[in-house]
């Protein structure tokens, strides 16, 4: 029987990066737990052991149970019975099965029934569940909630939470509202403080909020009377055991159906405060979205890897003009454009989660100790790269994840229409990547200050001054040049003084710097194992080509232009 984990081997070349050995320091401070845990490591090899037996377990969860429930989950769907969520039966039994094997809370620290994981393992194990089921994975992701308590909530607030979770209790993050989409700092849902009950109470509604019914949810409020901006809003922690919460309705969507998205009323409902006042949106929240489109990132990956898989197999099975549709040049092209973009939406994923594993471990020891220069120095280094790379991975990775769904059904034809095949509801799942926790539009918005400030350049520096070997000096050469194109294009966006103009260029400007990056990540991984050499060598001649056509376009394009697409659209 196969696994989820040994069948990708992609995964374990990930977590083989040179750099995990400075992670798992980091994160194990030492390996000061391994006197106080039966189950904690005593060394790297011990904790890499450690991370391929768990995931190993998670593959085989995702194989045998998890994947065979996806197609009944998607057609059951949850139910709102007598203001309760009640999850759909292979919902719940993927819950049960993770649970018993203590896979819940996995990134906590020991101390709280955690297993002290950094983020890339556990974005691996993210990447498999949403390989699986891409609508249970945004139940089981929401764990994510956990560590933003573990980061910034008071010490009582982490001792009456985090412990929950390794019993399976379920999280939710309730940010939007009906008239507070992507624009978070319109909340208007209220809190203030009750002096008597000595707790904050809450009242308002939320929509579109994932696994809304959750046992533990965090809950961005308006704290501070006569604000209307994000300085007014703190995040709180709720207990729906503790009452005041209305679920309105759960939405009947396109996709990820058995991920329940509910509609929710809070009405006098007690809740905590995490960290401080009017920080919520500023900097718990930011953190909270950061590592939500990670888990995005992980989301998608996931699902292009089933859907690639999907494929690959009917295109072997099905029979046209006497042989299988696999020899045929316009499947086959198809099919090794699908598995590039795959691996390379993946390395970047994976580089992402390092750069963010880097920079959280600093963060954390500096919470307990004076960082040396040398450190606070490398801290400062992999944020930036954390700040820029996370928009990015979020939007190269739901782009693609569409792209090869999309192409997927190509390949199966009228099949993939029906619902006979999982590609029709990997189609569905994949569309709501590019939209949630920020649509792609959005993530250009955050991603172009890489652009702008120089981060994508540097880094992009640095991969080039990596030595490689002579059979790989012309697809360096390639890269060389598309970087003085990069390099070109942002200098033509940036003389014009209408500051549109910029903005109109920030998508193509951004992707030209990342089909450069994952020109590079394929590049250096080829160099740490030949077998990518061929991604390698096809990702960066078609990037180089996706380039040109970008940079042609900013080069033809005046200033004066921005006037073709200002037009009244409302009267054609």
């Amino acid at each position: 029987m196969s696994n989820f984990y040994t069948d990708t081997t992609d995964l374990q070349f990930q977590l083989s990066h040179p750099l995990m050995k400075k992670i798992v320091a980091l994160k194990e401070n030492g390996f000061a737990d391994k006197d106080k845990f039966d189950f904690a490591p005593q060394d790297y090899e011990d904790a890499a052991d450690t991370y391929s037996k768990v995931l190993e377990i998670i593959g085989e969860i995702c194989e045998t149970t998890i994947a065979p429930n996806a197609e009944s989950v998607d057609h059951d769907g949850p139910q709102l019975i007598g203001n309760a969520v009640q999850y759909a039966r292979g919902t719940q039994e993927n819950l049960d099965m993770l649970k018993q094997a203590g896979l819940i809370g996995m990134s906590l620290p020991r101390k709280y029934g955690g297993l002290n994981f950094p983020i890339t393992p556990y974005v691996v194990a993210a990447e498999m569940v949403s390989r699986a089921d891409a609508g249970f994975a945004n139940i089981w992701g929401l764990q994510d909630c956990a560590e933003t308590i573990n980061e910034f909530a008071s010490d009582e607030v982490k001792d009456e939470f985090l412990p929950r979770f390794q019993f399976g209790a379920t999280a939710a993050m309730d940010l939007t509202e009906p008239d507070a989409g992507s624009d978070l700092q319109s909340v208007q849902l209220k809190a203030h403080f009750d002096q008597d009950r000595g707790v904050w109470i809450l009242n308002g509604v939320k929509r579109f909020i994932t696994n809304g019914d959750a046992d533990i949810s965090l809950v961005l409020a308006r704290s501070e009377d006569g604000t209307s901006d994000g300085r007014g809003l703190s995040l709180f922690v709720f207990d729906r055991k503790d009452g005041g919460l209305i679920v309105r309705r759960i939405e009947n969507k396109m996709g990820i159906k058995g991920s329940p998205t509910c509609e929710l009323v809070f009405k006098d409902a007690p809740a905590k405060l995490v960290g401080a006042r009017r920080m919520g949106l500023i900097k718990y929240v930011m953190a909270l979205m950061n590592s939500a489109r990670l888990g995005i990132g992980a989301q998608s990956v996931g699902i292009s890897e089933a859907a690639y898989r999907e494929a690959l197999k009917y295109a072997g099975e099905r029979e046209q003009f006497g042989k299988p549709i696999i020899q045929f040049p316009a499947v086959y092209e198809l099919l090794t454009v699908m598995k590039v973009k795959l691996q390379a939406s993946r390395a970047l994923l994976y580089e992402t989660s390092r750069f963010v594993d880097m920079y959280k471990s600093y963060t954390h020891h500096s919470e307990h100790r004076k960082l040396e220069k040398e450190e606070r120095d490398e801290m400062k280094y992999y944020q930036k790269l954390a700040d820029v790379y996370t928009p990015l991975v979020k939007l190269v990775a739901s782009e693609y994840c569409n792209q090869i769904a999309y192409d997927a059904i190509q390949i199966h034809g009228g099949t993939g229409f029906m619902k006979d095949f999982p590609v029709e509801r990997l189609y569905r799942d994949a569309r709501i990547t590019t939209i949630y926790e920020g649509t792609s539009q959005l993530q250009v918005v955050a991603a172009i200050r890489g652009v702008t400030t120089g981060v994508y350049l540097s880094k992009i520096r640095e991969y080039e001054a990596t030595k490689v070997s002579p059979e790989n000096e012309l697809l360096r050469k390639r890269l060389t040049e598309m970087t003085a194109e990069y390099e070109n294009a942002i200098s033509k966006a940036q003389k014009s003084d209408d500051g549109d103009y910029l903005d109109f260029h920030a998508r193509r400007l951004v992707e030209m710097a990342g089909n450069i990056i994952m020109g590079y990540l394929l590049l250096l991984d080829s160099e740490r194992d030949p077998i990518y050499h061929d991604s390698a060598n096809i990702f960066i001649k078609r990037a180089q080509s996706w380039n040109r056509e970008r940079m042609l376009y900013i080069h033809q394009f005046e200033p004066n232009d921005l006037g073709l697409y200002k037009i009244d659209l409302m009267k054609l």
